[in-house]
């Protein structure tokens, strides 16, 4: 069963949804990146997160703001030891958007069934009374089958989200006379789809931007990410690894000498 020629133009029209964000194969985002040439010098920042609507000591937001720090040094950037000795600040901002009502074509294959091969054969369906065989034709059929005949494509209405990340960086100076600090570079990921769930995504949104902080897309491009072992998601969330810390049972170092404490010689 072919479909009309219209209804398959808007499939190819509304196909450019993305896969369902979260399914287990992979997750598709969109990224739309901007940067100054100076961006490559900028390796120290400072972040902070001014989104609206985000609680800057929510146990979420640190959570995300992990996630970015961890893709931020998959550029080579790290987060500076004093907020001073910041190249750039990195602004952070993330959510999920109102919900959209979005119609699209869906397709599934149609299948009839097929009775099996009726044949006869002759077999032994007993003996007589001098015991040799006695043969009869017996009709049989086969099981039945199907058979692929074509595809049926219909019209869905589905209520999608928008989970966003924005990564912006300012150079950490004013720019003089009273103008606010130069921008050097932005990274804008989404992934539209049915599920809404921010946190599922967070590490996902931050790890697209790895590839794509200090570049220029050139508008809006779409990427594909898979939770492989190996994989920039995988990367996000494994986070980085902390640094060591003094053992607790180490010995401790013997204080100075003083008058009160020297040993009488």
């Amino acid at each position: 069963m072919k479909a009309l020629a219209p209804l398959l133009s808007f499939a190819l029209g509304g196909a450019s949804a993305l896969w369902l964000a979260g399914c287990t194969s992979g997750y598709q985002v969109k990224v739309d990146a901007l940067s100054k040439p100076e961006a490559e010098k900028a390796v120290a920042y400072r972040l902070q997160t001014s989104g609206s609507g985000i609680d800057p000591k929510s146990l979420r937001n640190q959570e995300a703001e992990r996630f970015v720090r961890t893709a931020l040094s998959g550029r080579g950037l790290y987060d500076a030891p004093r907020p001073e000795l910041a190249d750039i600040v990195v602004n952070l901002d993330y959510g999920v958007s109102e919900p959209k009502l979005v119609r699209e074509m869906r397709t599934e294959p149609i299948y009839r069934t097929l009775p099996g091969r009726v044949f006869t054969a002759v077999v032994q369906v007993g003996v007589d009374k001098n015991g040799n065989p006695i043969f009869a034709t017996q009709t049989y059929q086969e099981p039945p089958s199907t058979e692929y005949i074509g595809d049926r494509e219909y019209m869905v209405t589905v209520v999608k989200y928008d989970k966003y990340l924005r990564l912006s960086a300012r150079e950490n100076k004013p720019a003089g006379d009273n103008a606010p600090p130069a921008e050097l570079w932005t990274v804008d990921v989404n992934s539209e789809g049915e599920s809404r769930d921010l946190r599922k995504h967070l590490p996902v949104l931050a790890a697209a931007t790895i590839d794509f902080v200090g570049k220029d897309t050139r508008g809006q491009k779409s990427i594909r990410l898979t939770e492989e072992k190996e994989g920039a998601v995988a990367f996000v969330k494994k986070g980085m690894e902390p640094a060591p810390a003094a053992k607790a049972d180490a010995p401790a170092e013997p204080a100075p000498a003083t008058p009160e404490t020297s040993p009488k010689g």
